[in-house]
Order: structure tokens, then C-alpha cells, then sequence
């Protein structure tokens, strides 16, 4: 049985926000600012919140004035937050910020009760069906849009191609789908399974295809987020581990050398009620 919960660091969070901001799929804010009130203040909750990545993206791209709650475990992350604002709104309105110790699955309707909008980044894979089905229900009793972004779908692609990545891409998945004290994590079934829920309580789903697209000038994060998904197929498969000592080195020295590219899937999904 695998730990309750894991850390992730600011360190790694600030490696991956340009690629998450390129990423994002600006269509779906389009949609949504159709859809968001015309007058007074946004109030915005951003679930596992981490550094306050998604705020510094989103709220320059809204027009208004705007309060974003950022909510983490992490109150360091939290701390990381609340130094690094984000900018204007659109049309140079005020953007203010508060931050909440909280965990996702523990919400109640009532802490989304002045909510104008909810969004989170890179969480849904790292629940399990309860814990979706419990943000799904908080979510649905607020009565307004969500955006969550960049869940992962279980597509890798790396260039050039190897006859172990198949291996490795199928061992991870299997990590991201492994059991935990709170329960069976949904990985790369999450998005399928958010789409499935929302749509069952009424709410048009959009979705959009976001990629990670990592080539000689994501180099740094390349071989970064290959140590974790290596390190991670290894540990769920352990006659792996005994085969991909020189199949790693070779794949970090090509990152360093700016010869990796790599295609992670991700999907956006925007939820109106």
C-alpha cells in the first residue's frame, strides 16, 4: 500500500509552468468569459493551487476585478503563492489574493459558496473515483463554470523512438493507477471519468486536446520529467528496473544534448452548468 499522499515540489512547479501556460488551451477561456457575470468581482477558487501557477496565466486573460482563493496542503507551496501574484486582469482591473490550507477531498458546498469560478491544474489524475465524484457533487452545488486543466491521458511520445518506451509508458500508467490508503488512484482514467460524472448532473463538458510538446529549448524539463517517469515505472515494475540502466542514460544524455523531444498528453476540460 503506497503513502496517502505525495509531495510535490515548487522547485518542479516552476520547471513546468512556461510548458503548462504553452500548453493551456486559450478557445476554452474564450468560452468561458461568455459565460462568467458581466459585473463585479470574479471570485475565483483554484484547487491544489501549488505555486499559484494557473492564476499568473489565467487572470491577465479575464476581464474584471478578480479574487482568486488558492487552496494546497502545502502551506510552503502556499507561501510560494502568495509571493508571486498574478498580474492585472485584462482590462487592468485589481487582482487580489487569498490562501487557504485545505484539502480537496475534505470541501464542503458551503466553502464554494461565493464562488464565480473553479479551477484546478494537474490534479485530476492524482484522485481516486471517490474523491472525483466528492469535487464532482461541490462543484455541481456551486452552480458555475469549472476549468480543469492539463490531466494527463496516458499518451507519450518520445523522439527518437526506442523499443523499451512502450514498456515504460505502460508501467507508469500502471503507477498512476495504483492503490493508496485513500484508495485506487484514477490516473490517466481521470478525464474520462470527470467528463462522465459532470455530464451525469446536467453540465455541458468541453473538451480540448493540451499537450506538453518539450524539444531542445524545454530541455531542462525534458530530462527532469523523464527521471520521474522512469523512476516511477520502475518502481511499480521491478524486472524493469533491472533492464533500463542504460536505456536511462541514454535518454538523459540526449536530453542534455537538446536531442529528446517529447509529446506528453494532457486534455482541458471546461464544465458549464
Amino acid at each position: 500500500m503506497i503513502a496517502e499522499h505525495t509531495r510535490v515540489s515548487g522547485e518542479w512547479l516552476d520547471l513546468r509552468e512556461p510548458a503548462d501556460a504553452a500548453a493551456r488551451d486559450p478557445e476554452l477561456v474564450e468560452s468561458l468569459r461568455r459565460r462568467l457575470p458581466s459585473a463585479g468581482r470574479l471570485v475565483i477558487h483554484d484547487f491544489g493551487c501549488g505555486t499559484g501557477s494557473m492564476g499568473r496565466w489565467l487572470a491577465p486573460l479575464l476581464p474584471g476585478p478578480q479574487h482568486w482563493v488558492l487552496h494546497d496542503r502545502d502551506e510552503d507551496l502556499l507561501d510560494a503563492a502568495a509571493a508571486e501574484l498574478p498580474g492585472p486582469a485584462a482590462d487592468g482591473a485589481s487582482v487580489s489574493v487569498e490562501t487557504r490550507a485545505s484539502d480537496v477531498a475534505l470541501l464542503r458546498p458551503g466553502d464554494l459558496a461565493d464562488a464565480s469560478l473553479v479551477t484546478a491544474s494537474a490534479l485530476l489524475d492524482l484522485l481516486t473515483r471517490d474523491e472525483l465524484d466528492g469535487l464532482i457533487d461541490v462543484c455541481t452545488k456551486a452552480e458555475c463554470p469549472v476549468i480543469l486543466s492539463l490531466s494527463v491521458v496516458g499518451h507519450v511520445d518520445l523522439v527518437p523512438a526506442d523499443p523499451l518506451d512502450s514498456r515504460v509508458s505502460a508501467a507508469f500508467d500502471a503507477h498512476q493507477r495504483r492503490m493508496t490508503v485513500r484508495g485506487r488512484l484514477l490516473g490517466p482514467d481521470a478525464v474520462v471519468a470527470a467528463i462522465e460524472g459532470f455530464r451525469r448532473r446536467g453540465a455541458e463538458v468541453l473538451v480540448r486536446p493540451t499537450p506538453w510538446r518539450l524539444g531542445a529549448a524545454e530541455a531542462d524539463l525534458a530530462a527532469k520529467w523523464f527521471t520521474g517517469w522512469i523512476g516511477a515505472a520502475c518502481e511499480q515494475s521491478v524486472e524493469l528496473a533491472s533492464e533500463t540502466g542504460s536505456y536511462t542514460r541514454r535518454r538523459l544524455a540526449e536530453a542534455r544534448a537538446r536531442e529528446l523531444a517529447v509529446t506528453v498528453g494532457h486534455a482541458d476540460l471546461l464544465v458549464l452548468p
